[in-house]
């Protein structure tokens, strides 16, 4: 990679043009077509911008003498991991013999995991620097907006995002609309990687999800300005308004009806669809339980709650139901929703069998979610629980994946899936430790070793000079 004040945009620039012969793909947006069309089912899936993405070249990788946390729960001690062409080979014992033509790593008293994923994040919507013309991330102009994307916010030069790269071994993250809305609208998952446009980032294949939020945050926001809602009440009524709506219009295009396009409606068919997974922000666990019995009167499915700092009450629910819940560490009080948290959450929402992922909603904290997870795993343990490191790596890896509709291709280091890996100095629920290596479908993105392997974003914040190595 290109190191620099500029080299993050000219490392993209080159591999786009590298790439444009491959890549000149179109779909159609879904609707296009009338709805008699013999094209059935609509994929309200189906992306009108799809991905440009191209891996950056990798070389044929082995890591020998490592301890590997899988991403599943398993562990290898003084193991081996191969992995060439952007893709996983192998993961195994000492014996395991490297081809030839593998660029060896030593990974004696190292740790290798698969890439953080960030089930949570708002970088590139709320870039850094924090100010009012940066601040897309919010269509604050009506509490449902199934319709907005958030690709069509994000601004790919954030410096948060090399960050969380280079200090947090974050390799995919979604991004989410705000909470503002009780429908926020779609969100969006990326590789980390830099690119000239959000479509050069867009994970191929992954599902979109949409965004929608509970509780306060919607009633104080529209309750402020003399509207609906402006109670908790409220914002039922209108979430259930907004899916009758949305079930009629699903119903007429089953039925072969011609209707006229809505983007907000084509959101809500295609979660209704099961195409489109539902991240929703909720705290407490009360409204957790009557999203999920709403859920059951309309015929959608939620993919994981965030925040849920109240998961702990609900948790044997929560994993009867297949729901995630993602989970901050130890951020509570700063409302009263926010308010009953323990600091066992994360470890008695994963003892009671359920989906458990720590995620970050913050564009530092995105940059240590290990030490996240870690503080969880601490906590559970000193109430007795029994959890190995290996089993809560599960909570930044595999589970956000599968939250995400990607566990297939990302989120473990399995044969067949993406090489997104990362090679950790010491122990990675250690406070002292921080990402030596880190590659993006086997490519090296990121070497603490190595200046040249340092990317920097085109706008990142300092004192003049402050980023470029002499």
């Amino acid at each position: 990679m290109v190191r620099g004040v500029k080299g993050s945009l000219l490392a993209a620039v080159s591999l786009a043009f590298a790439g444009c012969a491959a890549s000149g793909t179109s779909a159609q947006s879904a609707g296009n077509k009338p709805a008699a069309s013999a094209e059935k089912p609509v994929k309200f899936n189906k992306d009108p911008y799809p991905s440009t993405y191209h891996a950056y070249a990798g070389r044929p990788t082995a890591v020998r003498g490592v301890t590997i946390f899988d991403g599943e729960g398993g562990r290898i001690d003084n193991g081996v991991a191969l992995f060439a062409d952007g893709k996983v080979v192998s993961i195994g014992g000492p014996d395991t013999a490297t081809p030839a033509g593998y660029d060896v790593v030593d990974g004696t008293g190292k740790y290798l995991t698969p890439g953080v994923i960030d089930i949570h994040s708002h970088l590139g919507v709320y870039p850094s620097p924090s100010v009012d013309a940066h601040s897309d991330g919010n269509e604050a102009t009506s509490p449902t907006t199934p319709e907005v994307w958030a690709e069509h916010s994000v601004w790919p030069q954030d410096p948060g995002f090399s960050r969380a790269l280079a200090n947090g071994g974050v390799t995919s993250l979604q991004i989410l609309p705000g909470s503002a809305n009780l429908i926020g609208g779609r969100s969006v998952v990326l590789k980390n990687v830099p690119a000239r446009t959000v479509q050069g980032m867009k994970f191929p294949g992954a599902p979109y999800g949409m965004k929608m939020a509970c509780g306060e945050n919607p009633k104080r926001v529209y309750g402020s300005k003399g509207r609906m809602p402006s109670t908790r009440m409220g914002n039922f009524a209108v979430d259930r308004a907004t899916w009758a709506k949305a079930a009629a219009y699903k119903k007429k295009l089953d039925e072969g009806k011609p209707v006229d396009r809505d983007l907000a409606m084509e959101t809500l068919a295609g979660v209704l669809s099961g195409e489109i997974l539902v991240q929703n922000h909720c705290y407490r666990a009360d409204e957790m339980a009557q999203v999920i019995d709403m859920s059951h009167e309309f015929g959608y499915k939620v993919s994981a709650f965030h925040h849920a700092v109240e998961a702990y009450k609900i948790a044997d629910v929560l994993a009867k139901e297949g729901i995630c819940a993602a989970i901050w560490a130890d951020w509570w009080g700063f409302k009263m929703e926010a308010y009953d948290s323990v600091p066992e959450n994360i470890a008695l929402v994963y003892k009671a069998g359920a989906c458990t992922i720590v995620h970050s909603d913050d564009e530092n904290q995105i940059q240590r979610l290990n030490q996240e997870a870690a503080k969880g795993l601490a906590a559970g343990r000193r109430m007795g629980m029994q959890i190995s490191d290996e089993q809560a790596w599960t909570w930044l890896s595999y589970n956000p994946a599968k939250a995400l509709g990607i566990a297939d291709k990302t989120g473990s280091l399995k044969p067949g899936k993406m090489a997104d890996v990362v090679l950790w100095n010491g122990n990675p629920f250690s406070v002292y430790t921080r990402p030596e290596k880190v590659w993006i479908d086997g490519a090296l993105m990121f070497d603490a070793t190595d200046p040249k392997r340092r990317p920097v974003s085109d706008f990142e914040l300092g004192q003049p000079g402050e980023g470029d190595v002499k």
